[in-house]
Order: structure tokens, then C-alpha cells, then sequence
């Protein structure tokens, strides 16, 4: 479900008008409801609330304050995993006991960053990487937490990039290695291992690769705990679907009615369960609006020329990702029904939604029917509030876009648009080096 509405031809998020959004703040930009992010969160807490899961908002699928905010202001954790990531999730006012650290390549400045802040969790990637973060914190004299990241060696079913769970990729320690990594450093004293934690990838689409994670999962932690190794947390990571194409994806309650009955004896003996979900809370908490600047037609192809292409959101591109695409304001008859690339209103043509960027990949929709469109129309990109901003780039120096959070009827600009001072600005400040003797030295 989310806040963003047809009425008599115009896109509302909520009570706010989007074409005239568009109007007045420019484009592309950004649009997010916190109607639809409270939605979410609050759908999925309840749908655990056996568990009473600690939810830890994942940070990198839409990482504004704005955003981070309003979860915060609703009791979320957030995952982070990056120093910068960590940043944000402070300067929006979560707990440091509340933030787990994950991420395979934390650096020692992140990690002292993460220890000086008092982090929840360290989510642990790898031996070396234990023994980093251990040599850290005693140097500092502190003491911190972790769960080890195991690999099921699961296929969740998504894309080939975003699957994190299998044998072949970087993630986690194998399930097969866990009770010896344990057995050489559960007793380290500023460093407590004491958890254990999981992810598949994203998106997953169905319960069932967590039905088998967790099995796995729980005869490890069976055995850990014959070797008397107190496990006080199980972290499942995220992944959860989001509803890219309205009645694909599952609810919460869908995931929860498989996973709570398998976890419901360690949460009630006590076992604190971690939850990250990311794109099932923003994905659809967001739209792109872009403008298009020139109506193209070759051969048998029309074009959708826009301001708004790869370089604002890549998912199209990089995964090949579906996003519905639809006119932020049209005749009340080509009102769109449904959220898919099957409509079939009358009036409709098939065209290519592209952007400026110089490359032949750059495109948010092909052969989508869509109603007739003219230079100078608002066009409404759906579902991305996650994935969409947070991996946007300046390619071709094009600036970033404006992001909006909407509440009501009120607006609030959450990131100004960036200009093109601000494309150079690190530049016109860059300093010579100093020598590469005083460097050495």
C-alpha cells in the first residue's frame, strides 16, 4: 500500500497535488510520503510483534535524514555500513544501542568511529575483519558486541547482484566454519561474539528461501550452544519484497506467518531477533518526477526524452528493473487502473522513457504504452523510494536531484538541488600534495 493517488487525472501523494509539485520545486526530484513510510514500518512490526524484533531501517536503500527522522521518530533502529551511513543515523537521533554495523569492508577509521559512538552490533563479515575490530577496541579499552554473518549457501531467486546469500560471494562465513570461528573467539574480552546473523539478498519474494536460512541456522546455533556458547541475538537481515508491480509482492503478515512460528522458541527464551528491512518500507514510499524535454520519434521507435535518466536512477540499467511509469497529470479516462506494463486503456502507444546520459542504457522504461505526451509533461516514476537517490551520481555532471517529504498537505524540501557551483566545488578547494618523503615520514 501507498499514499500516492489519482484524483481527476492529477498524482497526489497524500493531499498534495505532484504536478504542481513539479512546478514549483523543479525536476527531477525525489518525492517521499511519510504516510506511506509509517505504513510500512508499522505493518511490519506488528506483523512480528511475537518476536518483539528490534527493526533496524537499512539505511543504504534511501539514506536522507528526512527520511531517517521519521523512522527514528517511530522507534526504528537503523543498519548502517559505512561511517557515513553511521553519521546519518546519528545525526537523525537513533540510539547507538540501536544501529548494527554491517558491510564487508570497514575500515579502522569507520571502525573506531563505530566504537567511539557505542554501535548496538557489529556484524562480523569475515576472521580478519574480527580481529581488527577486537585489536580496536582493546587498544581503546572499550568493549563491543557481535554477531557472526553466516552464509546459508540459500539461492533467494533475485537478480544475480543483489543475491548475497550463496556459496560464491563475498558475504558471511560459511555455516560449516561457525562453531570453530566461535570456539576461537567467543571468549574475547572486548569483543563479545554472541550473536548470529544472516542476509539472502533483495528482493526476495517469497518466504520460503528464509524457511530454509533459518533451519539451517538453528541447527548451528543448536550446536554452538551444546559447545556452551551463549547465542542472545539472531539478526535475519532483510530482503523482504516490495510491490514494484501491485499484487506481486508479499505483505508482511505473508513472511511473518512462515518465520515467527520457527524463531517464536528463541524469542520467548529470550533471544533478541533483529530485523533490516530497507526497500519494504521505502520502495514505495517514493516517486521520481522528471519532465520530459523532447518527444522523439525513429524509425519505429518514440522516444521519451527526460531530465531524469540512469545517472538519477540506475536500477533500470544495472538490474533491469521494472518501474511503472505514468503522465503526473492526464485525462481522468487514462487514469491508470493498475501498476504494470499491461495496461490496456485505449489511447495508448508504446514508447521508450530515456534520459540525457550518453550511454545506450539509459533508460527508466522501454516499450511502455503510455497516453500521448508532449514536451514539457511531468512524468511520475513509481516505487522508487529505495535504490533510487542513494545511488544516484553527478555522470555527465549532472547535479543531483531535490528530494521532498511530503506529510498532509505540507512539503518539505529534504535535500536542496544540488548546482553546478556545487559539481565543483572540491575541485576550486583542492590542494597540492605534500612530497611523498614528508608523506613517508
Amino acid at each position: 500500500m501507498d499514499h500516492f493517488v489519482y484524483r481527476d487525472g492529477r498524482l497526489f501523494c497524500e493531499g498534495l497535488d505532484l504536478h504542481d509539485l513539479a512546478r514549483r520545486v523543479g525536476t527531477p526530484t525525489y518525492v517521499y510520503s511519510r504516510a506511506t513510510l509509517a505504513h510500512h514500518y508499522s505493518r511490519l512490526s506488528e506483523a512480528f510483534a511475537a518476536l518483539r524484533p528490534t527493526v533496524c531501517y537499512s539505511v543504504k536503500s534511501c539514506p536522507n535524514l528526512g527520511v531517517l527522522r521519521t523512522l527514528a521518530a517511530l522507534g526504528s533502529g537503523m543498519d548502517v555500513v559505512s561511517g557515513g551511513e553511521l553519521h546519518r543515523a546519528i545525526l537523525a537521533g537513533v540510539p547507538a544501542e540501536r544501529i548494527v554495523y554491517a558491510g564487508v569492508g570497514k575500515t579502522d577509521a569507520e571502525i573506531t568511529m563505530a566504537l567511539d559512538a557505542g554501535v548496538g552490533t557489529f556484524n562480523i563479515e569475515s576472521e580478519p575483519e574480527f580481529q581488527v575490530i577486537a585489536a580496536l577496541a582493546a587498544e581503546r579499552g572499550a568493549t563491543a558486541v557481535a554477531a557472526l554473518r553466516v552464509n546459508p549457501d540459500v539461492d533467494a531467486s533475485t537478480h544475480k547482484y543483489t543475491t548475497t546469500g550463496t556459496a560464491e560471494t563475498k558475504f558471511g562465513v560459511d555455516l560449516s566454519r561457525a562453531r570453530d570461528f566461535f570456539a576461537r573467539y567467543a571468549g574475547h574480552k572486548h569483543l563479545r561474539l554472541t550473536g548470529v546473523h544472516l542476509h539472502l539478498g533483495s528482493p526476495v519474494a517469497s518466504p520460503e528461501p528464509y524457511v530454509r536460512a533459518i533451519d539451517k541456522t538453528l541447527a548451528v546455533i543448536d550446536g554452538l550452544e551444546r559447545d556452551s556458547h551463549r547465542i542472545d541475538t539472531l539478526d535475519l537481515g532483510g530482503g523482504f519484497s516490495a510491490d514494484y508491480r501491485t499484487g506481486e509482492s508479499l505483505a508482511a503478515a505473508d513472511y511473518a506467518a512462515k518465520i515467527v512460528p520457527l524463531l517464536r522458541p528463541l524469542a520467548d527464551r529470550g533471544v533478541r531477533i533483529i530485523l533490516e528491512p530497507g526497500r519494504f518500507i521505502s520502495a514505495n514510499a517514493g516517486v521520481l518526477l522528471t519532465r520530459v524535454q523532447y518527444v522523439k520519434v525513429s524509425g519505429v521507435k518514440k522516444f521519451l526524452i527526460c531530465d531524469a535518466g540512469m545517472q538519477t536512477l540506475i536500477r533500470p540499467a544495472l538490474y533491469g528493473s521494472f518501474h511503472f511509469v505514468w503522465p503526473a497529470a492526464c485525462a481522468p479516462q487514462h487514469e491508470p487502473p493498475r501498476r504494470d506494463e499491461t495496461l490496456d486503456l485505449p489511447g495508448l502507444e508504446p514508447c521508450d522513457v530515456v534520459g540525457p546520459i550518453c550511454e545506450s542504457a539509459d533508460f527508466l522504461a522501454q516499450d511502455r504504452a503510455l497516453p500521448p505526451v508532449a514536451r514539457g509533461d511531468i512524468l511520475a516514476v513509481f516505487g522508487a523510494g529505495a535504490y533510487g537517490m542513494s545511488m544516484a551520481s553527478r555522470y555527465n555532471s549532472h547535479p543531483l536531484p531535490a528530494e521532498v517529504l511530503v506529510d498532509g498537505q505540507h512539503a518539505s524540501i529534504v535535500r536542496i538541488r544540488e548546482t553546478y557551483d556545487d559539481l565543483v566545488a572540491h575541485e576550486l578547494t583542492a590542494e597540492d600534495l605534500p612530497t611523498a618523503s614528508t608523506i613517508d615520514r
